[in-house]
């Protein structure tokens, strides 16, 4: 695990200035505090940080081939690296190393950009080709780990993250306004673009190849099909299949010369992980969880009595008010962007935790966008078929009229919300409306005509075009049709959390439930197997079902709860208040006053809930005043975050 940053210059003369590309490399210290390693050659620069976790002595980088015609540079684990050594060596191969970031030069060698079909794993490389004069960079298929870029007609500059690109000489920290409408939406932006502009994402399972002149040329390599087997197989056949490849994901994942752990939410994912580590490890594993003081908000409860049932060396963290607040402008600044949820900074405390124990955790990341885990999916699929009796049955002046008193009605806020999720209070004839505003948007594109200024209104009509481009491409029945939206897009923002708040304790995690083999099977999973009325995971709770407590297979899922709105009613609202409508924030011009103010009022009065919408505002804000006014203040007043940081809110 380490982070990466390169820097390839078109004109063959201009050599890459070391300083630049160490300045870059800097930014991302907190991602490999062990080692750092330079690679130029005249208009070509790799750079590394390096997180020692295998091969400790001899995994420098970055690594060339025998004659240094191939460098290398490399974030990630290739947890089939000794089949491919095999392989490798068997036809001529001579390895200096034991790393698994060797075997991909090799294989490099003997199979060019095919090279990437063999890799099983996360993750992201840049590699230069000293012979065709050109960089060759990948993805892995899942987007476990990140890749940024910014082609200009000069250069071209990648890494790990991208405050790492924004410390090149030149870069301009710009907000990107066309992705507005969007954030607004979901809170991340589906697709390569992100909130800075002409600073690119490599989209997952995606190659990316740079001629030395200039010429860019991004293809995927990987695609998730769908393709459930239509009944010919039992129940039984997923079930123990499923069991089994989600051992060896887990087997292949202990791959380390270092301490591992286990992040344990108590929720069903996390705990089968942490059972079947236990049970191949045949020792006491060290567990780690996070919670609250708040008890309605908090796991640690599950998440004890799974450690007990396992017999692990379980650690507890507690989150305060006082904390949360405090590490937000840090994380943010980790993230790149506004956090989209409040349990990213329960994320990154329960990883600070655990770097005192260890240096790899595994986690129960992806199962739920993988194996239909989440409430939404069962409920959009009950909902579809409610709404086409519905729709057949009323007409659409009464049905608009019930919407209208849901939406404006004097109703508690509370039944507001859960009539708002059921098909009476959704568009059954919009897609955008019955099941993107219904489970992701925090403000709909309806909603944003009113907040935005007016010249900007006109963005409100994209709030759906990225997402709504997967949905197009998927295929399938209406479940296979979610779960692959989700996988590409939703889920990349998940592991994007996941990667950075895990980094910013200089830690790494896995994902074992993503290995790419084990999800193209969950694929093949029939919809009548997978969810059943409401409940999702089916697949999953009879796989593990001999390994956990019934009371943890079956209960309710949280979702990573954290008390945001229970904060808000004890007296944080008023600060936030404060500094979303001051000049400085109203002075960017985004927001129309009156519209943000009237959101608190309500928020106030109990008419509606508008906490989602708050934290969406916040984070937008503090991210202005971190990357585009460049305000340290807010962070510490450092020019890094590498410390604490202290928010200004309640100073």
């Amino acid at each position: 695990m380490c982070g990466i940053t390169g820097i390839l210059h078109f004109d063959p003369t201009r050599r890459v200035e070391r300083r630049a590309l160490a300045e870059m490399n800097r930014q991302i210290i907190h991602r490999g505090p062990d080692d750092e390693g330079y690679y130029i050659a005249d208009n070509v620069g790799l750079a590394m940080r390096r997180l020692s976790i295998i091969d400790l002595q001899t995994g420098h980088q970055p690594i060339s081939n025998e004659d240094g015609t191939i460098w290398l540079v490399f974030n990630g684990e290739i947890y089939n690296h000794q089949g491919l050594r095999t392989l490798l060596e068997a036809r001529g191969h001579r390895y200096r190393t034991q790393s698994d970031t060797e075997t991909i030069v090799h294989l490099y060698e003997e199979f060019g950009a095919e090279c990437v079909h063999y890799l099983r794993g996360m993750f992201a490389f840049v590699l230069w080709d000293a012979h065709k004069r050109h960089l060759f960079a990948a993805r892995d298929r899942l987007g476990i780990k990140p890749f940024y870029y910014r082609h200009r007609h000069d250069t071209f500059l990648a890494a790990s993250e991208i405050k790492a690109l924004l410390a090149y000489p030149g870069t301009k920290s710009e907000f990107n306004r066309d992705i507005l409408a969007e954030y607004l939406a979901f809170g991340y932006i589906a697709g390569a673009e992100t909130m800075f502009t002409d600073i690119l994402k490599l989209p997952p399972g995606h190659t990316l190849q740079l001629a030395e002149t200039g010429e860019l040329k991004i293809e995927p390599y990987w695609d998730l099909k769908a393709s459930p087997d239509e009944g010919s197989r039992p129940e039984s056949y997923y079930i123990k299949n499923y069991r089994a490849l989600l051992e060896e994901a887990v087997s292949s994942h202990l791959m380390s010369d270092v301490p591992l752990g286990v992040f344990l939410s108590g929720g069903l994912d996390s705990s089968a992980v942490a059972a079947i580590t236990s049970t191949l490890r045949r020792q006491p594993i060290k567990t780690f969880s996070v919670g609250y003081r708040e008890e309605a908000y908090s796991e640690l409860s599950y998440a004890r009595t799974v450690a007990n049932h396992l017999g692990t060396d379980h650690h507890e963290v507690y989150l305060s008010q006082d904390d949360f607040f405090s590490y937000l402008p840090k994380l943010i600044w980790h993230e790149d962007e506004p956090l989209v949820w409040p349990s990213s900074v329960s994320l990154f405390a329960v990883a600070q935790a655990a770097r005192e124990h260890v240096t790899v955790v595994l986690t129960g990341e992806g199962s739920d966008e993988t194996l239909a885990g989440y409430g939404r999916y069962a409920w959009t699929l009950w909902n579809r078929r409610a709404d086409n009796v519905y729709r057949a049955l009323i007409p659409i002046s009464v049905r608009r009229g019930f919407r209208n008193i849901i939406d404006s009605g004097p109703i508690d806020a509370s039944l507001r919300r859960k009539l708002q999720h059921s098909f009476v209070g959704r568009d059954g004839s919009s897609w955008s409306s019955f099941y993107f505003d219904n489970f992701y948007a925090a403000f709909s594109a309806i909603e944003q005509s009113s907040l935005l200024e007016e010249d900007l209104r006109e963005l409100a009509t994209m709030a759906y075009t990225g997402s709504l481009a997967f949905w197009e491409k998927s295929s399938g029945d209406l479940l296979q049709r979610l779960l692959y939206t989700d996988i590409k897009t939703y889920l990349v923002e998940l592991l994007m959390k996941q990667d950075n708040m895990s980094m910013a304790a200089s830690i790494e995690s896995r994902v074992p439930f993503l290995d790419h083999v084990l999800v193209e099977f969950a694929a093949s999973i029939p919809s009548s197997f997978a969810t059943r009325r409401l409940e999702g995971k089916c697949i999953l709770k009879a796989a593990v079902a001999d390994l956990l407590p019934e009371a943890i297979i079956h209960q309710k899922k949280k979702g990573f709860p954290t008390p945001w709105s229970r904060w808000l009613s004890s007296g944080k609202l008023d600060e936030i208040e404060r500094i979303l409508l001051e000049p400085r924030s109203m002075e960017r011009g985004l927001f129309h006053r009156p519209s943000v103010a009237q959101l608190f009022s309500e928020h106030r009065a109990g008419h509606r809930d508008h906490a989602d919408r708050i934290w969406r505002l916040l984070n937008l804000e503090l991210w202005h005043r971190i990357f585009i006014d460049k305000d340290v203040g807010v962070i510490g007043g450092r020019d890094t975050v590498s410390g604490s940081a202290h928010i200004f809110i309640g100073r």
